[in-house]
């Protein structure tokens, strides 16, 4: 019980819910990506991607010297949270302004 707490912690959090609002508009993004995106530091853009990874909402993989991020298809109980926050959070007004800053970058201008 003590790890679904987490899990919904984790989404607790305005930072995150953008976070996986992008990433759930993209399937996956180069840290740099999402911090450009959400015009905060990467220190703190990193602190969140660590306790979405630690609550296993995100996996990473490292391609040279980028870190890529995507969701984790979980179990059936978080493939159902995913298609609520999917239906939920990509029609925000805060998560649309993301996805399209997200987009207004030029492939040049995208680290990975």
């Amino acid at each position: 019980m003590k790890q679904t707490a987490q899990s919904y912690k984790a989404l607790a959090d305005e930072t995150r819910l953008r976070i996986l609002a992008l990433l759930l508009s993209e399937g996956e993004l180069c840290v740099c990506d999402i911090i450009a995106s959400l015009k905060l530091p990467q220190s703190t853009i990193s602190r969140h991607l660590a306790y979405l990874r630690k609550t296993d909402w995100v996996n990473d993989r490292r391609n040279g010297l980028w870190i890529y991020y995507s969701l984790r298809s979980g179990d059936d109980r978080q493939k159902e949270l995913i298609s609520v926050l999917k239906k939920q959070l990509l029609t925000t007004r805060v998560s649309i302004e993301d996805c399209a800053l997200l987009a207004s970058f030029g492939n040049e201008e995208r680290c990975g």
